[in-house]
């Protein structure tokens, strides 16, 4: 029914009431010191753009540290070996605007952090980003605009860093694509040799 829907921002604001003050506190145009540690220790990030056709939000890892504080406004991301699809890209080319969640396996908060993009093909920064003498097609060169702190609720909620083992019920990129597809896609064989194929092909 329509009366049970929010549709306007007063109505939101009348529900939720107003942010305590460390939740506005928090947020800065730069990276504080104790900012540039998450990044620095963080080995993952889900970096979120948008586009001509919408949304899209990517996973991106590698070793601690790999998105790179240039200074505090700046950030610099490799774009790592992938499927080729370069949604991300796609969009950055028509719409800068981005957004990082900035995550340290083990610690309960997150990074969240708005801004805008742009792709870098400069050869001395490719090079810089270099493992294992390969160095990455191209570079995000992010400047900060918003920075603040998430608090441990969500992760705490669902329990996120607790160990368990390989949910074996889940399906695997084989029969996902075999789904996907709608056709005889030979999930066995393609899953028989996934694994192999990812870590010959990380960088």
């Amino acid at each position: 029914m329509s009366g049970d829907r929010i549709t306007t921002v007063a109505q939101l604001e009348a529900l939720y009431g107003a942010p305590a003050q460390p939740s506005v506190i928090k947020e800065t145009d730069r990276l504080t010191p104790a900012y540039r540690a998450l990044i620095e220790a963080s080995p993952f990030v889900v970096l979120a753009s948008a586009g001509v056709e919408g949304l899209d939000c990517s996973p991106r890892g590698d070793a601690a540290g790999f998105v790179r504080v240039a200074d505090e406004n700046t950030l610099l991301l490799p774009d790592r070996r992938g499927n080729n699809r370069i949604d991300t890209l796609r969009n950055i080319v028509v719409d800068p605007r981005v957004a990082l969640l900035v995550m340290v396996p083990g610690h309960g908060e997150t990074l969240r952090i708005n801004g805008r993009a742009e792709i870098s093909i400069a050869p001395d920064l490719l090079e810089s980003f270099a493992v294992d003498g390969k160095s990455p097609r191209s570079l995000l060169v992010i400047t900060i605009e918003r920075v603040y702190f998430q608090c441990a609720r969500a992760l705490m909620r669902s329990g996120l860093w607790n160990a368990a083992p390989a949910n074996s019920r889940l399906p695997s990129a084989g029969e996902m694509l075999r789904q996907a597809s709608g056709s005889e896609f030979d999930a066995v064989t393609y899953d028989a040799g996934l694994t192999m194929r990812q870590k010959s092909t990380l960088y």
